[in-house]
């Protein structure tokens, strides 16, 4: 350790808390009250009564282990969890639950199979204790800045909202088509309808060459580029060269949330998709913002899958798709919507910036607080 202020001593984590065992609440007999049950990634349900006091910390033991979360209220965190409350400790649980969050909990898995906590090797981290008054103060300091990051997270989520207002105070609901468009065929309006390598390529597979593109990675209007996996610059120009992307297309999620669209940007021009649907627009007749919202929307999506069968499918296909007939706007109208999308992306990113900011304030705020320099 570092040095530190004379009335700070270094101790081990179990000397100054226990991890108790949270306990099983199956979903059939939680009574939907008002007390919080928690899981080990946050809150999962609710129920009528606690095994908690409050305030009170609670730790992923399985799954989402080491993951940190804090309750105001009691609680009843199940039995995937640890709990800390004011009978397990005597350190004020506010700046508990921030140190515990800085002390690398996730990374102390001993299972194999299924990610797990042992809170012995929990205990054994070490850690500078302040005296309870400074503990506070700590706690205060960061609440502040946490308070700050909580408002702009809640302002850009507020933002992403408004892409579906947007889109349902322009067009209407997709299903009931109540400002009457004209309708077509999806394949009318698109030069390619094809669907990426749906064989699972494992041989194909690279650690790095040319990223590529699944399910997982296509959220509602953005993508993803955690978990990717990789193929040879070769066989994405030959073997797979009639689904490499291009810049502007949509990606439609087939199976799982079917029908999840996303735009591929500039950036991400000729890689290629694995088991995803790839539409190339025709951009002379359609906007790929309005058709990707379009998708997105649970009428446009719901519209998509029911087309062909009278009900909803599990399983999105190129079939189904170009035959789909959905309501079409004038172009004039669809680049209106893409205007005011990119006016509100615009103010989504000046939010993200100033997020990124308090992100890293408070992280260099916690640095300098644990080390007794704040």
């Amino acid at each position: 350790m570092n040095e530190s202020p004379a009335n700070w001593c270094e101790v081990a984590l179990g000397e100054i808390c226990e991890f108790k065992y949270g306990k099983s609440l199956p979903d059939a007999i939680r009574a939907g009250g008002n007390v919080p049950v928690f899981g080990s990634n946050g809150v999962v349900g609710q129920h009528n009564e606690s095994i908690t006091v409050a305030p009170v910390i609670v730790v992923g033991r399985k799954g989402s282990l080491g993951e940190v979360n804090f309750s105001s209220v009691p609680c009843w965190p199940i039995d995937t969890t640890y709990y800390i409350d004011s009978t397990a400790t005597g350190a004020d649980l506010r700046w508990l639950a921030y140190r515990l969050a800085g002390l690398g909990l996730t990374k102390l898995n001993k299972a194999a199979a299924v990610p797990g906590l042992n809170r012995e090797d929990a205990y054994r981290k070490r850690l500078l204790l302040p005296p309870l008054a400074e503990q506070r103060r700590i706690a205060e300091v960061l609440d502040r800045v946490e308070a700050l990051r909580a408002k702009r997270r809640a302002a850009v989520a507020q933002l992403d909202t408004l892409t579906q207002s947007i889109f349902l105070d322009l067009f209407g609901d997709p299903i009931t088509n109540p400002k009457g468009w004209p309708t077509v065929e999806f394949s009318q309006i698109c030069e390619r309808v094809t669907v990426g390598i749906v064989v699972k390529p494992a041989s194909y597979y690279v650690p790095k060459g040319i990223p590529a593109l699944r399910s997982l990675n296509v959220k509602p209007g953005k993508i993803l580029m955690e978990d990717l996996v990789y193929f040879s610059e070769t066989d994405n120009e030959t073997k797979l060269a009639k689904t490499r992307l291009k810049a502007g297309d949509i990606v439609l999620v087939r199976s799982g949330q079917p029908g999840t669209a996303a735009v591929v940007p500039p950036e991400l021009d000729g890689i290629n998709a694995i088991d995803l649907l790839i539409a190339t627009p025709a951009r002379e007749k359609c906007d790929t913002t309005f058709l990707c919202a379009f998708f997105n929307s649970s009428g446009g999506r719901g519209l998509v899958l029911s087309s062909q069968r009278g009900q909803v499918q599990k399983h999105l296909n190129v079939g189904s798709l170009n035959e789909a007939v959905i309501p079409f706007p004038p172009l004039q109208t669809q680049r209106e919507f893409a205007r005011r999308i990119a006016a509100v992306d615009k103010l989504k990113s000046a939010h993200r910036a100033s997020l990124a900011k308090l992100d890293a304030l408070f992280a260099s705020l916690q640095h300098r607080a644990f080390r007794g320099e704040l």
